[in-house]
């Protein structure tokens, strides 16, 4: 997930027309829809045409130059509705995370701890304790069980994905130039749009491909910043260290719109709760495997145990907010926020490290947020795919859930749950 970190949801109307595709749940059969004893059938939508109509944004008109400004005017602000401002809030909060992430791991390596799976594993590991005793309390251990036996092979592909991600990308860190880093971590975000094709099968507007390629624009221009300045470092062996971004960068899109599937169909606890359980084993695996004599070589003082603190909340935030930006729009516009990391990177390297902004980082990051707002041009947050989260109808419903779910689950995606009692 967390892209940058060495660190890297919507309702919709059943009927689509258009760049809008109905999109299954997750095992219907297998889900329940609802526990209440009297099912309220749902309005159903206009139909012109046989085809049910879906409101869009309003249209532009050419016929004058006046009319064409006016109907311009109308559609940007047709953007900034409660969810296009609070996706956009989201991402820039999961991109300050990431920043954060990456000043805290920066201290570490100056403090010589320098064992990354091993700084992952308190992510992961906090993960756990945090939402897995909750979806416990929510299923009952009887029901928790089940779902580790019948769909826990789902999450343990999401959680090694996730890890090796992490992994790979922090050594390609140790081999390649950070420009290189910086231009090939991008490669998530075609990856991620591709598998959210897979998984969900979304039709993209050209607006928004034109929003994608905006962005990385404003990338460049980080990049260009990066290189006119000379911030970047020898490599020790560039190819070796490309492929290993590249490779991370494949997990992580993968991941992204894997985990996106997820959580529009299940409780955000039972999906972040299992990437928490399955990492944590994996990573405690890997790093008791590769880094084990590191671990006991490092110098574990106050100021590492409190980054190691700092970065693990950090951490925690990016892992619990994305899932919702996914609900909110998609785990590609989450690809896209993240971007703007490289902004906030430069805020804290002014206080912290002392460095010189170039003025290239001041309209770069405009251009990225540009991309953000061109990305929802055409199509809005709502037609991005289908919100139905459901419980496993193999587990018994917990009668004191409804409420606090639905107004945490539901609240950030602007439609109501059904009720589990």
């Amino acid at each position: 997930m967390d892209a940058h970190s060495v660190n890297h949801g919507p309702d919709a109307q059943d009927g689509r027309t258009n760049e809008i595709q109905i999109v299954p749940s997750r095992n219907s059969v297998s889900k329940a829809t609802t526990d209440s004893p009297v099912d309220t059938p749902a309005a159903a939508p206009p139909v012109s045409g046989g085809k049910p109509i879906v409101e869009g944004r309003p249209p532009l008109d050419y016929s004058s130059p006046r009319a064409l400004v006016r109907s311009f005017c109308r559609r940007f602000l047709s953007l900034w509705t409660k969810r296009f401002i609070l996706s956009l809030v989201a991402g820039q909060v999961v991109s300050l995370c990431i920043t954060c992430t990456n000043v805290t791991t920066t201290e570490l390596n100056m403090r010589g701890f320098k064992i990354p799976t091993t700084q992952t594993f308190f992510l992961y590991f906090t993960l756990l304790c945090v939402y897995t005793p909750y979806t416990i309390y929510q299923y009952g251990f009887r029901g928790w069980g089940k779902m580790l036996i019948r769909d826990g092979w789902k999450y343990v592909i999401l959680a090694a994905c996730d890890v090796e991600g992490n992994f790979l990308v922090v050594k390609a860190y140790q081999y390649t130039t950070l420009l290189s880093c910086m231009l090939l971590d991008a490669w998530a975000i075609p990856v991620c749009i591709f598998f959210s094709w897979i998984f969900m099968r979304p039709h993209y507007h050209w607006t928004q491909l034109l929003g994608v390629l905006i962005s990385v624009g404003g990338l460049g221009l980080l990049v260009a910043s990066d290189h006119i300045t000379s911030k970047d470092y020898h490599a020790v062996n560039m190819v070796k260290g490309d492929m290993f971004m590249i490779a991370g960068s494949t997990l992580y899109g993968f991941t992204n719109a894997y985990e996106e599937f997820f959580v529009r169909q299940s409780p955000l606890y039972e999906v972040v709760g299992q990437m928490g359980l399955w990492g944590t084993i994996i990573n405690g695996i890997q790093a008791a495997g590769l880094e084990h004599r590191e671990i006991r070589e490092a110098p574990w003082t106050g100021a590492v145990i409190g980054l190691l603190l700092g970065y693990t909340a950090a951490m925690l935030t990016l892992y619990t907010v994305a899932p919702l930006l996914y609900r909110l729009a998609s785990s590609a516009y989450f690809n896209l926020a993240l971007l703007s990391s490289d902004f906030f990177g430069l805020l804290f390297g002014l206080f912290l490290f002392h460095y010189s902004p170039y003025w290239l980082y001041f309209p770069s990051f405009a251009v990225v947020l540009s991309g953000l707002v061109v990305y929802f041009w055409h199509s809005r947050p709502e037609d991005q795919g289908k919100v139905d989260i459901q419980r496993p109808s193999y587990v018994r419903p917990a009668r004191r859930a409804a409420a606090l779910e639905g107004g945490l689950e539901a609240g950030w995606v602007g439609e109501s749950v059904p009720s589990k009692e």
